[in-house]
């Protein structure tokens, strides 16, 4: 995606120096772009009526890819949450070197109330079947709530496609994919 920078792990960039360093480390999953934050971050890109003068969140925003993009395209305001403060400094590092402004916040909002905002972005937040009951059950309230929601997905086994609309499709290369080969993935509306 050529109109936006992000700082990936690579051979050289020091992350495992930082995992040796910090016992809570955990996965580095922000480190590098998912396919369902590509496909989303895509069509935000492509579209930008879908975000322009929106209040925006994205949440799980892992390095901020999404968030990026919805201010690239217009949003107002852009909130990037997540549960992982590596994440929170990525996402912050990754607005800076594209010049826009991002509110990163630490926090796991499924537990929550739906914030105050006109659109939810969600890429690749269905990789594992907990995960996929806590976020739907949050998306749900939050559609309740009025608000719209997006979701980028490379059809992962535990995304709930039966409660899903595809809005767009793209071939990305998904994170993982041993030969960088793409694969399909979808934007969805929660319906």
């Amino acid at each position: 995606m050529p109109e936006i920078r992000l700082h990936r792990a690579g051979p050289r960039s020091g992350l495992m120096r930082l995992a040796d360093a910090d016992p809570d480390f955990g996965s580095p999953y922000w480190a590098r772009p998912w396919g369902g934050g590509l496909a989303l971050a895509r069509h935000v890109l492509d579209r930008p009526e879908v975000v322009t003068g929106k209040r925006v969140l994205d949440l799980g925003a892992g390095s901020g890819l999404v968030a990026i993009a919805a201010m690239l395209a217009g949003a107002s305001a852009v909130v990037a949450a997540d549960v992982d403060p590596y994440a929170i400094a990525a996402t912050r590092l990754n607005a800076a070197a594209n010049g826009v402004a991002v509110e990163a916040v630490l926090a796991d909002l499924t537990k929550g109330d739906p914030p105050d905002v006109d659109l939810m972005l969600v890429g690749d937040l269905f990789y594992d079947p907990d995960l996929a009951v806590r976020v739907l059950a949050f998306l749900e309230r939050c559609v309740a709530a009025g608000i719209a929601v997006l979701i980028g997905d490379p059809w992962r086994a535990s995304l709930p496609a039966d409660r899903l609309r595809v809005v767009a499709e793209h071939v990305v290369a998904d994170f993982g994919d041993p030969d960088g080969a793409g694969r399909p993935a979808a934007v969805f509306e929660l319906v």
